[in-house]
Parts: structure tokens; C-alpha cells; sequence
């Protein structure tokens, strides 16, 4: 089959488009033909080995063996089961999140993946997995967001952030996002109430107030976004730009400094989101997108060919909404 491998960190160069073996699925797997699969934040970061702490996760050297088949969500058809199956069954359409997605097949545990949903393209579900779980997990699992309350995402035309918006207003939020100059009328086409341009505006210096800031971008001081907050609001942390702790230490520093804070001197209204799959996160997105609450907005297409083009222009050219490989 096609695959894009990674055998060293580097720039997008290091993803080679070429053959491999067919995966083979084991007791409790599933063999999933890929129809399409969509990158994020966490592709360019295995490719550049960026921060340098995370190799300790990613490898030191190089990917560790799981990791050289790049990307993590996908949408496709199931080709076989393994033994112990029960979820899903050949010819089943579902999407999931597991490692080795930019490929023709991938092999997965039947616990990260689901039904498509129904009014989904193909295209519109692999976009759906890792971004739309993060928003779900940290507004309605952690924020548990409300009817009435005021939601600030920073970062809200990105992957996760143009999920968090439309989400938030599912919850019953009052929402403002903020983006750059851009996208202002993408943010607002996903449902925000109130959109800050930060170009020309700090959300954390208009004096404004908010129950829940859930921050996507790391762009801003753990003190400065806890200005923007009411007295009894929360802050959630779900990603930052290497900016904020260089190439050794990356967005896991803020990740770190929020951590400590929230359980030495946050009074709890740090929280620092960790996410995993999940197959009942995946029935409630396909819930919200099959009642016509969630829509993924998806920036542009690539072939699987073209994917190490598809992940540089996330990294470098700040994509908005998501970008989307077809297989």
C-alpha cells in the first residue's frame, strides 16, 4: 500500500510518499481502508521532533516504529476484523483516531472508532476526530458549560477552535472567539456572538469578564488570561505555540507552569486539558454534527501524494479551520 513515511525529524521533505506492507489486524482490531484523514498541530510536531522534550514520547533519535506512518485522524471503510470484534463489522463506514492515517489501510483498536456520521463526506469526518474530542472534553467535561455562560476561545479558527465555538453554543454558551483579521468572518460563520481580532485587540485588556477562557494558543500570560476571567471563572489550557518555551521545552512549558499553578495557586481555575480517544465521545460528536450543530469547516484538500505539503502548510502558513488529506 501507499504510505507517507518518516524514518528522521526534519522539515516536511522528511515524509516520503512510498510503498509499504499491508497492515495485518490483531485480536481487537479493525482493518480500516482509508477514504480520508486530517492533520493537525501534532503532525508537524512528530516531524520536526519539535519540542525537543516530547521526544522522549515521539523518540529520541528518530519515530519510534508506531510513529513512522504519520497522521492520526481518519474516516474510511472497514476491510477486516480481527478476533474478539463486535463494534463494527466489513463494509461498516466509521472514523477514529489512531496512529498511521496518512495510508491507504491503517489498523486500529475497535475502541477509538465509530459510525460515520450519516451527512458527513468522507472528507468532513476524518476532520472530526482529535479536534472535535478536545473541544467536547474540555468545554463540556471540564468547563461543563452551560446555558448563559460567557466562553472566550482563543484560537477559535483553528482545528480544535472552530469545533469549541460551535460546540459552546450547542452547550448554550454565549461565545466570543478570537482570531486574526482574516478569519473573523469564518468565526463568525460557526456561530460566535462576539469576535475579537487580535490584531487589533487584547481579549485580556478590554476589561471584559468571562466564566470559561479556553485557550488554544498559548499566546498569551497564565496572568493575563486570568485577568480576562470573573471571580469564580476557569481557565483551560489545550495547546500554545513553541514560542512560549523555545525548542526544548515548547507549549509544554505553559502546560507545566499551569499545572503547578492550578494545584499550588490557582485556586482551581487553572486546568491543564488531556485528552484520549474515545468511542463515546465519537457517538456525541456524531450526534451534534447529525443535528446539524457541529459542522467541520474544513480549509483545504490534498492528495495523499501532496501530504507533506498538507502539513507544512499548517505549520508554517497558520491554516484555518482544518486541513484534510483524501485517500
Amino acid at each position: 500500500m501507499k504510505a507517507i513515511v518518516q524514518d528522521r525529524y526534519g522539515s516536511s521533505e522528511v515524509l516520503e510518499f512510498r510503498e509499504v506492507d499491508r497492515p495485518v489486524p490483531k485480536d481487537g482490531e479493525v482493518l480500516v481502508r482509508v477514504r480520508a484523514a486530517s492533520v493537525n498541530a501534532r503532525d508537524w510536531h512528530v516531524m520536526r521532533g519539535d519540542p525537543y522534550v516530547a521526544r522522549l514520547a515521539f523518540g529520541l533519535r528518530r519515530p519510534k516504529r508506531r510513529m513512522r506512518i504519520q497522521g492520526g485522524d481518519f474516516a474510511g471503510v472497514v476491510e477486516a476484523v480481527g478476533k474478539d470484534v463486535t463494534r463494527v463489522r466489513p463494509g461498516d463506514e466509521v472514523y477514529g483516531e489512531a496512529d498511521g492515517a496518512f495510508a491507504e489501510y491503517l489498523c486500529a483498536p475497535q475502541g477509538v472508532l465509530g459510525p460515520k456520521p450519516a451527512n458527513l463526506s468522507f472528507e468532513q469526518a476524518a476532520a472530526v476526530p482529535l479536534a472535535g474530542n478536545t473541544a467536547l472534553m474540555g468545554l463540556r467535561d471540564v468547563g461543563k458549560v452551560g446555558p448563559g455562560q460567557h466562553v472566550l476561545v482563543n484560537g477559535a479558527s483553528g482545528g480544535v477552535g472552530t469545533f469549541a465555538v460551535q460546540i459552546a453554543k450547542a452547550l448554550g454558551a454565549e461565545v466570543t472567539g478570537v482570531c486574526s483579521t482574516r478569519n473573523v468572518d469564518l468565526v463568525r460563520s460557526l456561530g460566535a456572538d462576539h469576535v475579537v481580532d487580535y490584531t487589533r485587540e487584547d481579549f485580556t485588556r478590554t476589561g471584559a469578564r468571562y466564566d470559561l477562557v479556553f485557550d488554544l494558543v498559548g499566546n498569551r500570560t497564565l496572568a493575563d488570561c486570568r485577568r480576562a476571567l470573573n471571580p469564580t471563572g476557569m481557565l483551560i489550557l489545550a495547546g500554545g505555540g513553541v514560542s512560549e518555551g523555545g525548542s526544548v521545552f515548547g507549549p509544554t512549558g505553559l502546560l507545566i507552569r499551569g499545572t503547578v499553578m492550578s494545584r499550588f495557586g490557582g485556586g482551581g481555575r487553572i486546568h491543564v486539558l488531556t485528552t484520549a480517544p474515545s468511542t463515546d465521545n465519537l457517538a456525541a460528536l456524531r450526534e451534534l454534527v447529525e443535528r446539524g450543530d457541529v459542522t467541520p469547516a474544513v480549509d483545504r484538500t490534498y492528495p495523499l501524494s501532496e501530504a507533506a505539503e498538507a502539513v507544512r502548510y499548517l505549520e508554517v502558513e497558520h491554516a484555518g479551520a482544518k486541513v484534510v488529506i483524501t485517500v
